[in-house]
């Protein structure tokens, strides 16, 4: 089933994006003439979604401003200037915008070029939520652009996932999108904290699962990575 709701996240302090962070936000950086955060609500409305939660901190107001303007799908804003959530917090303060069913979650900052099916549809058709409790979108290590760590997870046949260990590699790297159900929040702490403390909890439980995305995905974090993301695009046009 294609969730109807996703939640954006945009609250962020960009801080490694500068000289652009400090006048303009990360998801408003331009690659290709476009905000960061619309390649991702983009194809949320072409996968269908109707209602997108977006969390905003840094710079609230040109967020904002800026989403402001979009028809489809329907902006709800979930408002941290008051205190920074974390990736976790910031996701649990929304759940009530969110439904009781389970619903994407994409970076405000990630970016991927889709190969012949889309993600988000592949994602949708792999959720299992009798057995999973989170569906990460994992990238290669190798061949994605802007990325020299040592990845996040390795991958189980069945699709499990494993974290990496402190001195291991792995092959696959979070690519900032997944299909989560509410049910990974249950007894999730208060205020801040991260959603790598439910994946792991969820990994635990054998309820934490990946898939490979089809296609390239960038790593843009930074303002040397806009201009590489900006080449590649040009040269997959």
């Amino acid at each position: 089933m294609m969730p109807k709701s996703a939640i954006v996240l945009a609250a962020g302090l960009g801080t490694r994006m500068r000289p652009y962070n400090g006048q303009i936000p990360k998801p408003l950086v331009a690659v290709g003439g476009k905000a960061l955060i619309d390649y991702g609500l983009d194809r949320l409305a072409d996968a269908g979604v109707e209602r997108a939660v977006v969390n905003v901190h840094h710079l609230a107001a040109a967020v904002e401003g800026h989403l402001a303007v979009r028809k489809k799908p329907r902006i709800a804003i979930s408002d941290e200037r008051g205190e920074l959530l974390g990736t976790g917090g910031g996701i649990a303060k929304a759940l009530p915008k969110l439904g009781d069913a389970p619903f994407f979650l994409v970076n405000s900052d990630t970016l991927w070029l889709d190969g012949v099916k889309p993600n988000f549809a592949r994602l949708a058709e792999a959720f299992d939520a009798a057995a999973m409790d989170a569906l990460l979108l994992l990238a290669p290590t190798t061949g994605s652009l802007g990325y020299e760590g040592r990845g996040d997870y390795g991958m189980l046949p069945d699709g499990r996932l494993r974290r990496r260990g402190e001195n291991e590699v792995v092959p696959f790297i979070y690519a900032g999108a997944a299909i989560l159900s509410p049910a990974l929040f249950a007894n999730a702490p208060s205020g801040a904290f991260g959603l790598t403390l439910l994946f792991d909890r969820a990994g635990a439980s054998g309820r934490l699962f990946g898939l490979r995305l089809e296609g390239v995905w960038m790593h843009v974090g930074t303002p040397e990575a806009v201009a590489a993301a900006e080449a590649a695009l040009a040269a997959m046009a």
